[in-house]
């Protein structure tokens, strides 16, 4: 069975959530790429609209938008994701892995592209619907 630690960014409040995903939830998740959007049930948004923006698998090795498939490969590079030149026109070959998600992959990272009815805090109990309710009235 999988477990992933998905951050989901909040671009409108520029917040991130780290969840823990595992079991049927996260099998769910096997299989998307880079780029998909995915609903956010399995993660405990219903009603929300993921979209998948990268990752990392259990040795630190970064997932890429641009090689296909789940697997580690080494890369000629000379920029983009998991490396930083140190001077113009510098190439290097880097392990790098795929868009896809696999169940060797540790973290995923993703952002929300479409909102729920309810906010992101009420939905994983971080504050009631109350306070949420209080809040804007004191602005």
């Amino acid at each position: 069975m999988a477990n992933f630690k998905v951050v989901v960014s909040d671009p409108e409040n520029a917040l991130a959530y780290q969840l823990d995903v595992k079991d049927a939830e996260a099998n769910a998740l096997i299989g998307k790429a880079i780029g998909n959007v995915v609903e956010g049930t399995p993660m405990g948004l219903p009603g929300y609209q993921i979209k998948i923006t990268g990752g990392c698998d259990g040795s630190g090795f970064v997932m890429r938008p641009d090689l296909p498939g789940p697997r580690r490969q080494r890369i000629l590079t000379a920029e983009g994701v998991g490396y930083v030149p140190k001077s113009e026109g510098q190439r290097r070959r880097k392990m790098m892995r795929g868009k896809e998600i696999a169940p060797d992959i540790v973290q995923i990272n993703a952002k929300i592209v479409e909102r729920g009815e309810k906010s992101v805090r009420v939905l994983l109990g971080l504050e009631t619907e109350e306070a949420e309710a209080a809040e804007p009235a004191a602005e």
